[in-house]
């Protein structure tokens, strides 16, 4: 599948918010060859990509359950680099009941690919691009408005989530870590 670009205003976003974001979770992040403490789980990373950075959180076992059903996995281990927005677990529950089961289902594949697409975006996109502006990001399925004047708050045609921890870094991208999964219009 070919990623689509991309698109951020020139004015790209300063940091403050989305570290005023993280430290309010108590979470560390660093570069893939330190620990990095996710939802209250520190692990060590040696370069591990996005899908093994998750993995290693224990805090993304329906994220990447979707990204298998949807046949997604080798696109978030391929080189990138990639931005991701993940939901938790928790988030995926907070979903209405039987949303997830009916997305696993195989003949849901696109539309589960669809929403899982809605949460990533070609390219490395830090703190330091979000925060402080208001700006418009194209994702793999539509885009997101990114609000970074108060923490950072995406929203999607059906949602808005919150970043809850930035920049865990992985070797071919970054994941921010979301409280809402994000639906795409429909």
């Amino acid at each position: 599948m070919k990623f689509a670009t991309l698109l951020i205003s020139a004015g790209l976003l300063a940091a403050p918010a989305l570290a005023e974001c993280t430290s309010k979770n108590k979470a560390k992040y660093t570069n893939a060859s330190y620990t990095t403490t996710i939802a209250g789980e520190g692990y060590s990373k040696a370069k591990a990509d996005i899908v093994d950075t998750a993995a290693a959180a224990g805090s993304f076992s329906t994220l990447l359950a979707a990204a298998e059903a949807a046949g997604l996995v080798d696109a978030l281990k391929a080189d990138g680099p990639l931005t991701v927005f993940a939901p938790t677990d928790e988030a995926f529950a907070a979903l209405p009941a039987g949303t997830v089961e009916t997305l696993l289902q195989p003949e849901n594949k696109d539309a589960l690919a669809g929403v899982l697409k809605l949460h990533v975006v070609a390219g490395k996109v830090k703190s330091k691009d979000l925060a402080g502006q208001q700006i418009t990001a194209t994702t793999l399925n539509g885009d997101l408005a990114v609000d970074g004047t108060d923490g950072v708050v995406l929203t999607a045609p059906g949602s808005t989530a919150t970043v809850v921890t930035a920049d865990v870094s992985a070797s071919n991208g970054v994941i921010h870590v979301i409280d809402t999964v994000l639906l795409p219009a429909g």
